[in-house]
């Protein structure tokens, strides 16, 4: 029986204050509370991040740590390095801009003592622009593992900023590997190979900050050569076949060239609902 559990957040100089601090509220409100906050600090931060950071220490120290790494390493640096601190079993992430629903934890926690063979629960997110109450679009994904090993041939099968795992598992699978804007897929992917069972929540569980930035972080020959490198690794793992690889790549590469409001037409119609 879990009664308690990690958070693991990265943060670093590029995020607004106000957002971080948002974030940060919106697990302190849980209505299931932590004992145990990981906030990774991705390089030097701006004077406005780290008056919020003084603010959480002061306010909420004891549950509290804070990892300071000296140069910025990108995401998965932060988490393998963040993942090290977490005291309990059960890591829920938290990305420093989305906002998560005040019973999003106790829900997780939930599925994990209802059934002990889950390793990976997440759940549906959504969008929003300005203001939280006027939802742009929301991503649901299949709930049962069958489906998720299916689902992931194609697509992230979980929503990575409201994920929550076993840390063991993560450790098996060798943890976060540099893996340009796909380090979590690429997690999945491994961690389904390994044996690892998922679920996903089929209600709301994080609102999450979205916008033309989001969509145009995901175009570019880099990020399409991520896309191509993950894919080969699933054919040569014969984790997919000849077909879906080609199919995959064809799509995501129309996907990374094409204007960026085409593709978050496509993103909204395609991926998201």
């Amino acid at each position: 029986m879990y009664t308690d559990y990690s958070v693991l957040m990265s943060v670093y100089c590029k995020e607004k204050p106000l957002y971080l601090e948002q974030a940060m509220d919106s697990i302190w409100q849980q209505t299931m509370q932590t004992n145990d906050f990981v906030l990774v600090c991705d390089g030097p931060l701006t004077s406005g991040l780290d008056e919020v950071i003084a603010k959480m220490e002061k306010q909420h120290g004891n549950h509290l740590t804070v990892v300071r790494i000296s140069e910025n390493g990108g995401l998965g640096n932060a988490l393998n390095q963040g993942i090290k601190y977490c005291k309990n079993e059960l890591v829920a992430r938290m990305d420093s801009d989305d906002i998560s629903r005040p019973e999003r934890c106790e829900l997780q926690v939930k599925v994990f003592n209802e059934n002990e063979s889950v390793s990976i629960v997440s759940g549906t997110v959504e969008e929003f622009k300005e203001v939280k109450e006027a939802i742009d679009v929301r991503r649901v994904l299949p709930e049962q593992h069958h489906e998720i090993v299916q689902f992931a041939k194609r697509r992230n099968p979980f929503n990575h900023p409201c994920v929550m795992y076993k840390k063991s598992e993560v450790e098996a699978a060798g943890g976060y590997k540099d893996f340009y804007l796909l380090e979590d897929y690429y997690l999945w992917i491994r961690m389904i190979q390994n044996g690892a069972i998922g679920y996903n929540v089929q209600e709301p569980l994080l609102w999450m900050r979205a916008g033309s930035e989001m969509y145009m972080r995901r175009a570019g020959r880099k990020y399409a050569k991520s896309q191509r490198n993950l894919f080969k690794y699933m054919r040569q793992t014969h984790y997919i076949g000849m077909t879906q690889y080609v199919s995959s790549i064809v799509i995501r590469s129309i996907s990374s060239v094409v204007p960026n409001q085409v593709r978050e037409v496509m993103f909204k119609k395609f991926v998201r609902k």
